[in-house]
């Protein structure tokens, strides 16, 4: 059915009948025979489906099972999201419908179009030669439309009420400190220092743009004959009216270079470890030019970026420990926090004063 997904993975199968028959009510022309579904395996929060009907095919997100941190995996708010992007931003896909009858799947989910595209994670796929030129235009590709979701007139679009952009940094920093240590398992003598460190350098931030939140290289799906061309923008569930700023550090932390600390390459493996790739510096810089904004308070960003994600693995890791969650790709996931914090606690030492 497709090379990208994987069998429904144990436990995380749903009732495909009643699926099936949600769907047909709320999509016109639907095919011939019954659903088929498969899993998208990456990615460790949302649970991502591919549907089928005939020559119809959707992609079905649902929240991750067991108990999850408030407000989060919001289905509503993401359906919601797309709808008022998609328009404006026509690489996130078109949302289909919004379901909270939780007599179907016992969750709100939503289904949304099938964007068919490579997603480049840690390997290029077979048969593709990473050349420099290709690996320097995706570099190019990336920036240029984290850019261009900055640029996007969020009035216009809409998503006025998306977010509180006053005092936006200092929640994330505050909610981030706090998500972190509700979801603690493990002592890590750096936190304390760290999380201290955040609170007290709090920078000014720049004028609120729409923010992806989890903007990366393996959240955009590539023309299978173009990798450097965008067929869509996945992932919109964390998206808000926020800092420009604190979304590139985001996208920068997950852009491994080979001259990186190799605990944390083990953290984020992903194709841009190959040397052909831009610098981070490279990308910052572009950033910069290309959105003309400033970035001399980067250094804190960058910081509070990697400590951010270690609270989303701690979390992650949490719900494993506790049994929550059966997948296996989670049990290591308290190393890599561990690593991430005293990887974070050093940047923080290293603070230009």
């Amino acid at each position: 059915m497709s090379a990208e997904t994987i069998p429904v993975r144990p436990g995380e199968e749903f009732d495909r009948q009643k699926v099936e028959q949600y769907l047909r009510a709320h999509i016109a022309g639907l095919g011939a025979g019954s659903l088929e579904v498969r899993q998208f395996p990456s990615g460790a929060s949302n649970l991502t489906y591919l549907l089928r009907m005939g020559n119809w095919e959707g992609v079905l997100r649902r929240p991750p099972f067991g108990p999850v941190p408030p407000r989060a995996h919001d289905m509503e708010r993401e359906s919601t999201i797309l709808q008022k992007i998609h328009p404006v931003f026509p690489l996130a896909p078109r949302p289909y419908f919004f379901c909270s009858d939780l007599t179907i799947m016992g969750v709100p989910f939503y289904v949304m179009e099938r964007r068919k595209g490579v997603v480049l994670n840690d390997t290029f796929p077979p048969g593709i030669t990473p050349t420099a030129e290709l690996c320097q235009r995706i570099s190019r590709m990336v920036v240029e439309t984290l850019v261009q979701i900055h640029a996007i007139d969020w009035h216009a679009a809409g998503l006025n009420t998306l977010g509180h952009p006053q005092g936006f940094l200092e929640r994330q920093v505050r909610g981030w400190i706090e998500r972190y240590f509700r979801a603690q398992t493990d002592e890590i003598p750096q936190v304390e220092p760290l999380t201290r460190w955040l609170a007290d350098h709090i920078p000014e931030s720049p004028a609120p743009t729409l923010i992806h939140n989890d903007f990366k290289l393996n959240n955009i799906l590539l023309n299978p004959n173009d990798l450097a061309e965008p067929v869509a923008v996945l992932d919109w569930e964390m998206a808000t009216i926020g800092d420009p700023l604190f979304d590139l550090a985001i996208s920068a932390s997950y852009w491994v270079r080979p001259d990186d600390p190799e605990e944390l390459q083990h953290v984020l493996p992903t194709v841009t470890i190959l040397p052909d790739f831009i610098s981070r510096a490279e990308y910052l810089e572009l950033y910069a030019r290309k959105s003309g904004r400033d970035l001399s308070n980067m250094h804190f960003y960058m910081t509070f970026a990697y400590f951010k994600l270690a609270v989303i693995l701690q979390q992650i890791y949490v719900r494993w420990k506790r049994g929550q969650t059966r997948d296996e790709r989670f049990a290591g996931f308290g190393t890599s926090v561990r690593n991430l914090i005293i990887y974070a606690a050093q940047m923080s030492h290293d603070f230009p004063t």
